[in-house]
């Protein structure tokens, strides 16, 4: 009774480590550890890049909003005269005014462009790490299907009436699909 406990255990262990010999789990991928795109590149930042994330979720805030609102309408009261305590200094059409909100609307665009285009290279990386995944996982299956289809017709089943079949057993051309897709995309 001992020996066949025995004999599952080692099937068990030869069982476990074929698997993992086979998807490659080691100690060493264990040890590896999968950081995010995004967490990677904020971690390269430059300091103007840092600068500008800052500026950009600061100053898309409500409390920046509101903050505009409540000096616009101050300034707007101040200089109309309707707050006489404090002198006029800009009198309507108020183009200190005009010249303050130009200028932060300029700061701002630059600022919200720097961060969107950093955002957007992680985004392209992201993309194609995805894309070089897939063409991966797309070989490997297709490796897995021929595997499968020589299986079964060792097993006497007869695949060659499957178009369908023959047609996935085929690897895919990176090259024709994107010929395929330019030509789509020029028209």
């Amino acid at each position: 009774m001992e020996d066949l406990v025995q004999l599952e255990n080692n099937m068990l262990q030869n069982h476990i480590s074929f698997l993992k010999s086979l998807f490659g789990e080691s100690e060493e991928t264990k040890r590896r550890i999968f950081r995010s795109i995004k967490a990677k590149a904020d971690a390269k930042r430059t300091i103007m890049e840092k600068m500008a994330d800052s500026m950009t979720s600061n100053f898309g805030s409500n409390t920046f909003l509101l903050l505009n609102v409540f000096l616009f309408i101050g300034w707007i009261l101040i200089n109309t005269n309707q707050i006489k305590i404090i002198p006029t200094f800009d009198p309507f059409p108020f183009n200190l005014l005009t010249n303050i909100v130009s200028l932060e609307a300029i700061i701002l665009a630059i600022f919200v462009l720097i961060s969107q285009n950093r955002t957007a290279k992680v985004d392209d990386l992201r993309e194609e790490t995805h894309l070089q995944i897939n063409l991966i996982t797309e070989r490997e299956l297709t490796k897995l299907m021929k595997m499968m289809a020589i299986l079964l017709e060792k097993q006497g089943l007869d695949l060659s009436q499957d178009p369908e079949l023959q047609k996935m057993l085929k690897p895919i051309s990176e090259e024709e699909i994107e010929k395929r897709l330019e030509k789509e995309i020029l028209q």
